[in-house]
């Protein structure tokens, strides 16, 4: 059972974990939201608004927008981010003289907000297969996996002796990494034990475009290459066929749900349900930051699953509370998914927050869970 411990004014339990962070897009917050008149709009007119918001990062505006998005998420709670990192290179695609620079950039943001970091070190090549890269995203591509690679291994070096920083390896997503890197790229995160992430069936499209390449759907192509292992992070699993989440689920690998983003894009509602019953291990992620709050992502792996179905209470785990499932989830999972077994922290709540009034002691958590918000914690102490 999960931990919670309280001595009457303080509840104490596992800090949060965001598995899936893309730190810049918090400079976009309040972006986006209007439709343009005479045009439709999607996860594709986003990404051109994203696309600007990269393009106009420098060293120094990387690292300030970063602080930002980690200081709000370490009020939140969360003490470990797993960040999906894949703007490397210049706006016109030239390397930096430092090539980790800007990786160096959001490790430092992170560790002097308090939190763990596992950057995600992304590999990207092509805007789509056939396609070289769009402008908007040569600032994000390497010509080769030996590339990729080699940036890993710089910052392996550079933080090996870091006990809050983890490193780990990104492709993309099907459509910006060429299924010929899968391979290589799975190879060095299993020689060297590193979190492997990727972006998997987000939008219909990629699975589309995936099919008319090689004949397969996304998770079926990863499963041919090896990809899925306990170490691996299938992040959003938005479009999965059923056969998929068992792969998922054969390899005890993650699935890591960004609620409020997903809900946002338009994306749509991943099938919690198969993930569960295949056994894939479910986390949670922040993702563009567009909403700060890390219980609302751990209460949506349930709510969420009720719009979907159309039912209530959806899942009944052996042994424990559904409170204390999703607070793992959104907790140790997530810190275990980038490269930690422990929570790292605990989250302080006051007991005599206005949320919990007239809350019986045995279901506090529930309390939490399913009526509470980020503005609840008081703060995250270390581990005692």
């Amino acid at each position: 059972m999960l931990e919670l411990s309280s001595d009457g004014a303080l509840i104490r339990l596992p800090a949060l974990a965001t598995a899936h962070s893309h730190a810049f897009q918090r400079a976009m917050r309040g972006k986006a939201q209007r439709r343009a008149v005479g045009k439709g709009d999607d996860f594709w007119s986003w990404r051109a608004q994203m696309y600007k918001a990269a393009a106009a990062l420098t060293p120094e505006s990387i690292a300030l927008v970063s602080r930002v998005a980690f200081r709000e998420l370490a009020r939140a709670g969360v003490r470990t981010v797993g960040e999906f990192h894949y703007v490397h290179h210049q706006a016109d695609g030239t390397p930096y003289d430092d090539r980790t620079i800007l990786s160096d950039a959001v490790i430092g943001a992170a560790r002097a907000e308090g939190l763990r970091i596992a950057l995600l070190r992304v590999a990207y090549h092509r805007a789509g297969p056939g396609k070289p890269a769009e402008p908007g995203q040569r600032r994000f591509c390497d010509a080769s996996v030996d590339d990729v690679l080699y940036d890993v291994d710089t910052l392996r070096a550079r933080y090996a002796n870091a006990p809050d920083v983890r490193i780990g390896i990104a492709p993309h997503s099907v459509r910006a990494v060429p299924p010929s890197w899968l391979a290589p790229l799975r190879e060095h995160a299993e020689r060297h034990a590193l979190p492997l992430h990727m972006h998997v069936a987000e939008q219909t499209r990629e699975i589309e475009e995936c099919v008319a390449e090689t004949g397969k759907r996304p998770v079926e192509l990863l499963a041919d290459h090896g990809v899925l292992s306990p170490r691996f992070c299938a992040v959003h699993a938005t479009h999965l066929a059923l056969h998929e989440a068992r792969l998922l689920g054969g390899a005890r690998a993650f699935a890591c749900i960004c609620a409020t983003t997903e809900r946002d894009l338009g994306d749509g509602l991943p099938d919690i349900g198969a993930l569960r019953a295949a056994g894939a291990r479910l986390c949670t992620g922040i993702d563009s930051h567009v909403v700060t709050d890390p219980i609302e992502e751990l209460r949506s792996l349930e709510t969420h699953e009720r719009l979907r179905t159309q039912t209530r209470v959806t899942h009944h785990p052996d042994g424990q509370t559904l409170a204390e499932q999703l607070w793992r989830e959104g907790s140790l999972e997530g810190a275990a998914a980038c490269g930690w077994d422990d929570a790292g922290a605990e989250l302080v709540i006051s007991r005599d927050h206005p949320t919990l009034a007239l809350v019986e002691e045995a279901e506090l958590l529930d309390a939490i869970v399913f009526s509470g918000s980020a503005s609840m914690v008081s703060r995250v102490d270390a581990r005692r």
